[in-house]
């Protein structure tokens, strides 16, 4: 049996049953919730280990769910939604979400997605043996002491996983990642996810670390291959 809290916050009450039933099985401890402002409160007292969040709430958002609860725990985040609507995915990604579903999804995966994410969780992108305590590339320092980011001596606010994104990228300054490469060592997924979190996150990225995002000099796209962060 895991000590791991998993919350569901999800206003479809026979897809809900069927969440907490699977949890469940997995071992797992199932908070629910129906409502958004009921979330917030929920896990503000709880504190679980992961949120499996639903965009489509009644009284507050999924996105104003996850933008609040981002402001104050780093809690991973699966937004789910109904709709494969581009735009719902960006922004749920940009307020915070580590990653998505889009409805209907099986079982199975969603169980993978949990444990990936938990056990990224407990780790950091890197071992903090391996990676220099700062990180100098141009204007760019990264203090991964102090988990500390900032470009021209101003410090960037960068979520959880940008971060993990942006160190790993760092600590290996000038070799190119593939996608799916970057989705086993950053999101931790031992299966192929969808590679278009990888590709949100990396424009966010280098609208935070670019002076031209459009004509990025630090993060590299190298065509065909994937990314690579500039030596």
């Amino acid at each position: 049996m895991s000590d791991k809290k998993i919350m569901i916050v999800e206003d479809d009450r026979n897809l809900l049953d069927t969440l907490v039933y699977n949890i469940e099985k997995e071992g797992y401890a199932a908070i629910t919730s129906i409502n958004g402002e009921e979330a917030v409160e929920s896990a503000r007292k709880e504190k679980p280990d992961l949120i499996i969040l639903d965009i489509m709430l009644p009284a507050l958002n999924g996105l104003e769910v996850c933008r609040i609860l981002r402001k104050e725990m780093s809690v991973p985040i699966l937004m789910l939604t109904a709709r494969n609507e581009e735009v719902d995915k960006i922004i749920g990604l940009e307020v915070g979400a580590d990653d998505y579903m889009t409805k209907p999804f099986s079982m199975r995966e969603l169980i993978a997605r949990i444990r990936a994410m938990l056990r990224r969780a407990g780790m950091t992108a890197t071992e903090p043996d391996s990676i220099d305590k700062i990180i100098i590339i141009g204007t760019l320092t990264i203090d991964t002491e102090r988990h500390k980011v900032t470009v021209s001596s101003k410090e960037l606010e960068l979520s959880p996983r940008e971060y993990d994104l942006l160190v790993f990228l760092a600590a290996n300054k000038g070799l190119v990642f593939t996608r799916d490469q970057l989705l086993e060592k950053v999101w931790g997924y031992d299966f192929v996810g969808d590679t278009r979190t990888v590709d949100v996150h990396i424009r966010w990225l280098r609208q935070k670390i670019e002076f031209n995002p459009s004509k990025p000099e630090k993060l590299i796209t190298v065509r065909g291959a994937g990314y690579k962060l500039a030596e």
